[in-house]
């Protein structure tokens, strides 16, 4: 891949030096493709040595070393860190977790340390450049400096009293030729994965980097190298029938990037157009015999339903009719504005063939919601691991539905009354606080379970750069000039996790936590 790429660009450079080496393809010391042994230390180093042997031979100004599996999304990284004058500086880059590519603490022994100032850099409450006394994955050396002719990513210095750690080696270096390094967070620089523990696999690592890309393209458009022939990856439907990708013809940006996302996770889906809640009319509704569920009002707000609101609940109820008419035994249905927990394919394929060889009888399985703190605790499914019994939730990220259930949700004739559709939905598992709502819907039996954790999340909250609420921001369902923006002003509903929502309590059992989990450390 890398020399094809070499051939289209090549004469763009001063200069490019090709040293392919297939050997050796693993060390005689290590334990798996993961485990990290002096060899591949001490190999790494030498790699790192010989590149700033090479700048220096050419009289460069600057060296930039990235890793291999760092994503650099911001055109002007390198134009940035040229900018702030420092001998070692680097663009801070994010990750699912805390984890950065910079420390701002060391222990004696030369390993990580917490301290105060690391999350508030990493979670841009600082903006600026920060001494620290680590830096690595990408940085950038100015090698026209004299300070900079002293340092070394190989040998170690003769002083350097640590375990070998590439890394580690180069920081002392830098400290004992008297070099500052420097994070900086300006601006939005990347993305780095999550280090991956020695026991995983190969095919972990590549979860694990799809995810960095499927996060990354939340906030930005990437594509592969026009100088590059790449094939996809191979795109099913792990094992649905049908995948529904429901998404507005006018959000077109939401189309490209959760397109872009299941085709990094080789996840097959049909488009399905929503039903513009903006663009219906009294009369349209009308003749679809839509009418609100009586006496409805928002919790938050205390508005009634909104035109949005209207248009979401319709999207998803086409596809419970499609559900229906193609006799499809079980599918799973997907909102544009979600984000991908890390290993969410496999995650979820894990968790259905747990359903399967349990014989579970259920009829809706949310992958993502608002769980919200209700009287009694969640409770564990038993004999299935990862799945809980679902209180009052919010929202309809995604959700697996059976044939069955989507045959319960028709069967009530939910558009005479009509409420959103994540109120509808605990309504027909009767987990509904309203118990005036409930007493429209008979019968209320929807076997309904809920991934834990959660395998979707929303791609913003409200408040945050870049949140917009198709369904909040609208007007009243039966007075097209009565807009609604409450959402927008402050009312914490679907599309909101408020700091003070009270997560939601678990009883006390096993649960299975993924390896790369929301709650990971920087390390």
């Amino acid at each position: 891949m890398l020399q094809e790429w070499l051939r289209g660009v090549q004469h763009l450079y001063h200069s490019v030096e090709w040293r392919p080496s297939e050997q050796p393809s693993s060390y005689a010391d290590e334990e798996g493709p993961k485990h990290w042994p002096e060899s591949r230390f001490t190999y790494v180093m030498k790699l790192k040595q010989a590149a700033l042997r090479a700048a220096r031979r050419l009289w460069a100004d600057y060296i930039l070393f990235v890793d291999s599996d760092n994503l650099l999304t911001n055109r002007l990284v390198l134009t940035d860190m040229i900018a702030e004058n420092l001998t070692i500086v680097a663009p801070m880059l994010e990750s699912k977790s805390l984890y950065s590519n910079f420390w701002c603490g060391m222990t004696p022994q030369g390993y990580y340390r917490r301290t105060p100032d690391y999350i508030p850099i990493r979670k841009w409450k600082r903006h600026g450049c920060f001494a620290v006394p680590m830096v690595h994955s990408t940085y950038l050396l100015d090698l026209r400096r004299k300070a900079s002719k002293a340092l070394a990513a190989h040998p170690p210095h003769a002083h350097y009293p640590f375990l070998l750690d590439d890394i580690m080696t180069f920081a002392f270096s830098a400290s004992e030729a008297g070099v500052q390094m420097y994070v900086c967070n300006k601006d939005h620089y990347g993305y780095l994965p999550v280090p991956l523990k020695q026991h995983q696999t190969m095919e972990e690592e590549e979860e694990s980097f799809t995810h960095t890309l499927t996060e990354a393209l939340i906030a930005y458009t990437m594509e592969p190298s026009p100088y590059m022939h790449t094939v996809s990856k191979e795109a099913g439907k792990i094992g649905f029938d049908e995948i529904f990708l429901i998404n507005l013809k006018r959000r077109p940006d939401r189309r490209r990037r959760m397109l872009s996302s299941l085709a990094a996770l080789g996840i097959s889906s049909t488009l399905t157009e929503a039903v513009d809640g903006k663009a219906l009319n009294s009369s349209q509704l009308l003749a679809m015999g839509i009418d609100m569920l009586p006496g409805y009002k928002d919790p938050y707000s205390g508005r009634v339903l909104t035109r949005g609101e209207i248009g979401c609940f319709l999207s998803h109820y086409n596809i419970w009719k499609q559900v229906v008419q193609q006799n499809l035994q079980q599918v799973l249905v997907l909102e544009d504005d979600v984000r991908f927990e890390p290993r969410f394919r496999s995650r979820l394929v894990a968790i259905m063939g747990d359903t399967q060889r349990s014989l579970l009888d259920w009829d809706l399985i949310y992958v993502g919601r608002k769980q919200l703190q209700g009287k009694e605790p969640e409770s564990w499914v038993k004999g299935v691991r990862n799945l809980v019994h679902p209180g009052y939730s919010y929202w309809t990220l995604g959700y697996m539905l059976s044939l069955q259930g989507a045959k319960k949700l028709l069967q009530v004739e939910p558009l005479k009354k009509m409420l959103p559709v994540d109120e509808f939905l605990p309504i027909m598992f009767n987990k509904h606080p309203e118990a005036e709502y409930l007493q429209h819907f008979e019968p209320r039996d929807l076997q309904a379970f809920s991934v834990q954790p959660l395998l979707l999340f929303p791609t913003h909250y409200t408040g945050e750069p870049g949140y917009f609420s198709d369904t909040e921001t609208s007007t009243i369902w039966d007075d097209e000039s009565v807009e609604t923006d409450w959402d927008r002003g402050g009312a914490r509903k679907r599309h909101g996790q408020d700091a003070e929502d009270v997560p939601v309590t678990l009883s006390p059992a096993h649960v299975e936590m993924p390896p790369f989990s929301s709650n990971t450390d920087e390390l």
